[in-house]
């Protein structure tokens, strides 16, 4: 099966930046193949603090929001965050409906992200 690469995973410092790549992340496939690409990544490099950077994406489905939830989850285990960018003021309203809004710090941009949690 050939799955599209949905995110991209760089470091930065402490802090990993998964940026999805796609206008829309909804294909369940699709969303499977970048939690077990993250879930890779953050075995291997346990970044303090990973960032989601959701510049590019215009919608998204509700599985979206369990992967966030559940790498959340795997990096508490080590006390790190997951914070989120870059997201489109409509998709914002998704996470303000579900009160995701008070578990996750958001920033406007991908850079302001990195450079605050780079701070803490």
């Amino acid at each position: 099966m050939d799955e599209k690469v949905v995110v991209e995973i760089t470091g930065a410092g402490n802090a990993a930046v998964v940026a999805f790549k796609a206008a829309s992340v909804s294909n369940t496939e699709e969303i499977l193949a970048a939690s077990r690409q993250i879930k890779g990544f953050i075995e291997e490099n346990h970044p303090g603090k990973v960032v989601f950077d959701f510049g590019a994406v215009k919608f998204f489905s509700s599985e979206v929001l369990g992967l966030l939830l559940d790498i959340r989850a795997e990096l508490q285990a080590y006390k790190g965050e997951v914070v989120i960018s870059a997201v489109n003021p409509r998709l914002y309203r998704v996470f303000e409906v579900t009160n995701l809004n008070k578990i996750f710090k958001f920033f406007p941009d991908e850079q302001s992200a990195v450079k605050t949690i780079s701070i803490n």
